[in-house]
C-alpha cells in the first residue's frame, strides 16, 4: 500500500527537483526526506529516484508515479470534501496564506465574517511572493491570496488549481500631506515629478517593476534614492515627507495618516488579486465560506482618491 504522505513528498520532489528543496518545503531534514522516499520505493517495488553523491532525479517510474500521485491526492481531497459537505455548518481548520498588503487589508473583515462560524478555526499567514501557489498546490494551505501584474497567471497554472478573481488593484500616487499635489485641484504631471525623491521596493519585486514601467512612460526618473522592502514601510516614510511613491491602492486600506492619494492620469497599470485553492477543495464548506468571506473583505473597503 502506497503511503499518502510519501506520495505528497514525491510530488513536491517532482516540482522542486531536489531533496534539499523538498525538505525545506516541508520543514524536514534532507535525511528524513531521503528516508521517506526510499520507503516509498520499497512500497512501489522499484527505484523511483536515480541518486548520485550530489544529486537525485526521478526515474521514468518515478515520473509516472508522481503524475498519478497528483491525481490520487486530488481524489482523496475531493472525497474528504464530499464527506465534509454533509455537515450543515463549516467546521475544522482552514489555512489561508496571503501576500502582506492583502493580509493587512482583509484581516479585519475576514475576522468579522468568520466569527459567525464557531466551529471553524481560521488561520491567516503572510508569505513571500511566489510562495502562495506552491503552498496551496502542495497541500500546505487551503487558500492562497496571490497578486499578478502580468495578467497571465491563471493561464499558466496547473489544472488542479482554481482561481477566483477578487479584485483589480490599480497603481496610484502617494504624496505627503504637505506636498503641492496634496491639493486635488492641481493636475498630476508625471514628467514634472521625475526629479522628485521617489521611494520604491527593491529591483525584482513585482511592485518595483510596475513603478519602473510607469516612469518609463515619461522617459524614466533619476535613480530611486530610497529602496525599502514592504509597502507599509514606504508609506510611513511618505507620511514623514521623505519622498513620494507609486503603490497599489490596496496598501492604503489599512490607513496611513499624512498620506494623500492621487490618481495617475493615463495609467492603466494594476495588479489582479486572486484567491486560489485546489479544485478538489472547492466543495469543502470551510473553504467555500472562507472564499465568500474573502470576496466580501475585498469589497469591504475602497481607497477614495480625489
Amino acid at each position: 500500500m502506497l503511503d499518502l504522505r510519501r506520495l505528497r513528498l514525491l510530488c513536491e520532489f517532482a516540482r522542486r527537483g531536489s531533496i534539499a528543496g523538498t525538505a525545506m518545503a516541508f520543514g524536514y531534514t534532507p535525511s528524513a526526506v531521503s528516508q521517506q522516499l526510499a520507503a516509498l520505493e520499497r512500497e512501489a517495488g522499484m527505484p523511483l529516484l536515480d541518486r548520485t553523491a550530489r544529486s537525485a532525479e526521478l526515474t521514468d517510474a518515478g515520473r509516472r508515479l508522481a503524475a498519478r500521485a497528483e491525481e490520487i491526492l486530488s481524489l482523496v481531497e475531493a472525497a474528504e470534501a464530499e464527506l465534509s459537505a454533509q455537515s450543515d455548518a463549516p467546521s475544522g481548520r482552514v489555512v489561508v496564506t496571503s501576500f502582506p498588503t492583502a493580509a493587512v487589508a482583509f484581516a479585519p473583515a475576514l475576522a468579522r465574517s468568520l466569527r459567525d462560524h464557531p466551529d471553524l478555526t481560521f488561520v491567516l499567514r503572510q508569505t513571500r511572493p511566489n510562495d502562495g501557489l506552491r503552498q496551496v498546490r502542495a497541500g500546505e494551505v487551503d487558500i492562497a491570496l496571490v497578486d499578478d501584474w502580468s495578467g497571465r497567471l491563471p493561464d499558466n497554472a496547473p489544472a488542479t488549481l482554481r482561481f477566483f478573481h477578487v479584485r483589480r488593484d490599480p497603481l496610484i500616487l502617494a504624496v505627503p500631506a504637505g506636498h503641492p499635489l496634496a491639493d486635488p485641484g492641481k493636475p498630476v504631471d508625471l514628467r514634472g515629478l521625475r526629479t522628485e525623491p521617489w521611494m520604491a521596493a527593491p529591483p525584482g519585486e513585482p511592485s518595483r517593476q510596475a513603478v519602473d514601467r510607469l516612469l518609463a512612460l515619461v522617459g524614466g526618473a533619476l535613480p530611486v534614492p530610497w529602496e525599502f522592502e514592504g509597502l507599509h514601510t514606504i508609506l510611513s516614510l511618505v507620511a514623514r515627507g521623505i519622498g513620494i511613491a507609486a503603490i497599489p491602492a490596496l496598501a492604503l486600506e489599512a490607513g496611513h495618516q499624512g498620506v494623500v492619494v492621487r490618481e495617475i492620469p493615463g495609467c492603466d497599470l494594476a495588479r489582479d488579486v486572486y484567491a486560489v485553492t485546489r479544485a478538489a477543495s472547492v466543495g469543502r464548506p470551510s473553504v467555500a465560506v472562507t472564499l465568500r468571506a474573502i470576496y466580501a473583505a475585498a469589497r469591504d473597503g475602497a481607497v477614495i482618491v480625489p
